[in-house]
């Protein structure tokens, strides 16, 4: 039934595609920003705030982590009141207005202080943007669709990544900071507009009935229910979703802690513990390939910034081709398969990353087509452990959810378990340059590679006993 008065526009601004292009359009925004002004802090600092030459690095440093440690602090309070709102785009347009006030203290800002409160602003839209968007996702596509989806999200938003610190550098050196900030500023007054004019279905639904989702994340759930009753073609299938409920069941009266931040009840469960596992390596492994690409690239083959980060165009195509066609393979044959493929194939091609060093090759420009031969072999094994986290912790969440009718409220506690995943993910960027610079420094950039991918193997292997559900073999027989 269609209200007197509608808002307008209202089908297309309740369009699927219109609120996912929104919210990648907002992901894409954040890491672009993040990448635009990461080449341009050491300038800063020498000019606006003139420190000297040997305080640079430690400040940059203490900027880099003001922007995590706001993610990590902030990620999961804004879970909790995106859950408990009625509609997920007034926090997602509140992280909007802390991104701009962020940018603007960046641009004009002109002592130490300002640009820290303006990284920690940075972070927080962050922590809202990953929060919040993944939570419209899910509500927009539901469960069965969500690895596809955010396969190709994450294709997308990997060509802001790869292009920001590369633009960064070259609008600082023909345009300086107008040139920087000024693109800044265009990119945020269309994810501006896009945020205004986005309406949830939810919000859709109560002016015209047939804009209602009907594949959310709760009635996907219910409809399948719904058919085992009324068409179970064996006793043992009719008995299934029984045995399910029971093993996601939670005891009734649990503690105020419980009761406010209600997703700390299904973090016993060791599927979504090793769910975020897989976020965190992740985001490891990005962070990884962030830190240590540069240094290497100067050390082999004495690359300027500009061809250090053109490095990176060789990592992230892979990405950007195969990331939609790795989503569709998780929702198609599971999360197990993907996890456990992406990070075993990923051992291998970690490791193979010490033959530029040990300059097995003949010449110079062998060496450089070598080296971005393996980074996209690398890519290869990014796309494919792009979705399978999202979406196993997301099933998990769900069983959890439908099993405990009213513990989680009317919204059900996807914002809270994606507030969870930004913290995690935000662990691994954060924790990702410190570990592998280190190692880089005092074993060797081949031996740091021979660490990381064990960390892959056993991120293999935990996907194996646990994506998914334990294998058969490791069941007991009831």
């Amino acid at each position: 039934m269609l209200s007197k008065n509608p808002p307008f526009a209202l089908r297309w601004r309740a369009n699927t595609l219109f609120i996912l292009t929104t919210v990648a359009v907002g992901l894409f925004t954040d890491l672009f920003l993040y990448g635009l002004v990461v080449p341009v802090l050491p300038f800063m600092l020498k000019e606006r705030i003139n420190l000297s030459d040997d305080k640079v690095q430690s400040y940059v440093s203490a900027l880099l982590a003001a922007y995590a440690g706001a993610s990590v602090i902030f990620s999961i309070p804004i879970g909790i009141i995106a859950d408990k709102t009625n509609a997920r785009r007034t926090p997602f347009l509140c992280g909007l207005a802390a991104l701009l006030a962020a940018t603007l203290m960046l641009g004009f800002g002109q002592n130490i202080s300002m640009l820290v409160v303006a990284r920690i602003l940075q972070g927080t839209s962050a922590a809202v943007v990953w929060t919040v968007g993944m939570a419209m996702v899910l509500d927009t596509v539901g469960p069965k669709h969500l690895g596809k989806v955010v396969g190709t999200i994450f294709s997308f938003i990997s060509i802001g990544e790869l292009a920001a610190p590369v633009l960064g550098g070259v609008l600082y050196s023909k345009m300086g900071y107008a040139g920087v900030f000024g693109l800044g500023s265009a990119l945020l007054a269309v994810d501006f507009i896009l945020r205004i004019l986005v309406i949830e279905k939810k919000v859709a639904a109560k002016y015209d009935s047939s804009l209602q989702t009907a594949d959310s994340a709760r009635e996907s759930e219910a409809g399948e229910r719904e058919t085992d009753r009324n068409g179970a073609g064996s006793e043992e299938e009719a008995l299934l979703p029984k045995t399910e409920d029971e093993d996601h069941r939670l005891p009734e009266g649990q503690n105020r802690l419980i009761r406010t931040l209600p997703i700390l009840a299904c973090l016993s469960d060791p599927r979504l513990l090793v769910a975020l596992l897989l976020a965190f390596v992740q985001a490891f492994l990005l962070a990884t390939f962030d830190a240590t690409i540069p240094t290497e690239a100067q050390t082999l083959f004495a690359f300027d910034s500009l061809q250090a980060g053109l490095l990176f165009i060789a990592l992230d195509v892979p990405y950007l081709l195969l990331g939609p066609l790795a989503g569709w393979a998780v929702d198609r044959y599971g999360t197990k398969p993907a996890s456990m493929f992406g990070f075993g194939y990923l051992v291998p091609a970690l490791i193979l990353l010490r033959l530029p060093t040990d300059h097995v090759t003949p010449g110079r420009t062998e060496n450089i087509v070598l080296y971005c031969g393996l980074l996209a072999l690398n890519g290869v094994g990014l796309a494919v452990i792009g979705s399978p986290s999202i979406v196993e912790a997301s099933d998990v969440v769900r069983k959890y959810d439908q099993a405990n009718p009213g513990l989680f409220g009317e919204n059900g506690p996807y914002a809270q378990l994606y507030g969870f995943n930004s913290l995690v993910f935000s662990a691994g960027l954060s924790i990702g340059p410190v570990v592998s610079g280190a190692l880089r420094d005092s074993v060797g950039y081949a031996n740091m590679n021979n660490v990381v991918a064990a960390l892959s193997a056993l991120t293999a292997l935990l996907s194996l006993l646990y994506v998914g559900g334990r294998p058969k073999w490791t069941r007991r027989s009831r």
